[in-house]
C-alpha cells in the first residue's frame, strides 16, 4: 500500500475554478490557458497585498464552490483500495472546515488532509512519508524529486504536462 500525497486546488478540484472570480473581479476575460505562471500578481498586473486582500475575501467562497476536477472522484474512489490518500495543500488552515466539508459534500475519500499554508509542501510529504505526489505545482513537484520521492505533475494547464485526470493516475 503506498501513501499517495495529492494536492487539492487544481488537481482533485476543477483547474479552472479561479478563472470566472478573477475575471469579475479583475474585470478582464482570462481563460485557463492565459494563466501560464502560478504568480497570478504578474498576470493581473497587481500587488501582493492587493492578491491577498483579494484572496482574504473570495477564497472560502471558491473553495466551498470548486467542482471536482473530471474523473477525480472516480479515480481517487479506485485508488482508495489499495492505497492511503493524504492531501496536501497550499490552503491556509482558516480554512480547515470549508476544506474537510468540501471533501464531505463531494464524498471524497481522504486519510489525511494537511493544510501548509503556502506551496511549500516538502514537510509535509516527509512528515507523512508520501511515496508518490500528484502536484500541479512545478516548483513543488521539482523540489519533492529532489528528495528522491516520486512526484507526478498533474492536468492539462499551459504549465503541466498531463491532460486528463485519468491520464495523471495512469
Amino acid at each position: 500500500m503506498l501513501r499517495l500525497g495529492i494536492d487539492i486546488d487544481g488537481t482533485v478540484t476543477a483547474q479552472d475554478t479561479f478563472v470566472p472570480y478573477l475575471n469579475e473581479s479583475f474585470q478582464c476575460a482570462m481563460t485557463l490557458e492565459d494563466m501560464t505562471e502560478y504568480d497570478l500578481t504578474k498576470l493581473l498586473k497587481i500587488s501582493q497585498e492587493e492578491f491577498w486582500g483579494w484572496m482574504d475575501q473570495h477564497e472560502p467562497l471558491i473553495y466551498k464552490q470548486a467542482e471536482p476536477a473530471e474523473g477525480a472522484k472516480e479515480i481517487l474512489e479506485q485508488m482508495k483500495q489499495q492505497h492511503r490518500l493524504i492531501y496536501i495543500t497550499a490552503r491556509r488552515q482558516q480554512h480547515s472546515d470549508i476544506t474537510y466539508k468540501w471533501f464531505q459534500e463531494h464524498d471524497v475519500h481522504y486519510d489525511a488532509i494537511e493544510l501548509v499554508g503556502g506551496h511549500h509542501k516538502l514537510e509535509a510529504v516527509q512528515k507523512h512519508k508520501i511515496d508518490v505526489f500528484f502536484e500541479d505545482h512545478h516548483g513543488n513537484a521539482t523540489m519533492i524529486a529532489k528528495k528522491r520521492l516520486t512526484s507526478r505533475l498533474s492536468f492539462l494547464t499551459p504549465i503541466t504536462r498531463c491532460r486528463s485526470t485519468t491520464e495523471l493516475y495512469a
